[in-house]
């Protein structure tokens, strides 16, 4: 892989990090939790992927809610990865109530990742059920495998119900 694409993908990954990071706190917010996924490994099919996942999302309180999720992506995403792992802190803008699987819905945003053996990726999204929640990046994704992919993502999360 040549190496100017592999600093400009990191480039990437590091300025969505820092945008996302700076534009929420520059909000009025609140805190709601923790998302921690695992997305299954797959084939990245050149011009996008999608990708099933299974997430435990932590209230700030500490109550617990499990979610099964797919993330789809568009863009350039070529190679094959293992399972990854991805956290993110999820928010709202102060004074908006939030119930039970609030996070259920459909979230879009900007990804950006880089995989040679171990990757890195970054995946800063909004949506919801009312469109009103961020999942800003807590931690860089972490992967295994050869792919490069950036571009456009959806990420959709359903309840899990026992």
């Amino acid at each position: 892989m040549n190496i100017g694409i592999a600093k400009s993908l990191f480039g990437a990954v590091a300025l969505i990090a820092l945008i996302s990071t700076a534009s929420a706190q520059q909000k009025q917010r609140t805190e709601l939790g923790l998302l921690e996924c695992t997305v299954d490994g797959g084939l990245g099919m050149l011009l996008g992927s999608s990708k099933k996942m299974a997430c435990e999302f932590t209230h700030s309180d500490g109550t617990i809610e499990f979610y099964d999720g797919k993330i789809d992506k568009l863009g350039l995403d070529v190679g094959i990865t293992g399972d990854s792992f991805m956290k993110w802190l999820v928010f709202t803008p102060l004074g908006n109530a939030v119930g039970d699987h609030a996070l259920q819905g459909v979230y879009r945003g900007v990804s950006a990742e880089l995989t040679l053996g171990i990757g890195l990726g970054a995946n800063a999204l909004i949506g919801g059920s009312d469109k009103k929640i961020g999942l800003q990046p807590l931690s860089i994704e972490g992967k295994t495998g050869l792919n490069i992919a950036i571009g456009m993502s959806a990420l959709t999360l359903e309840p899990v119900t026992p």
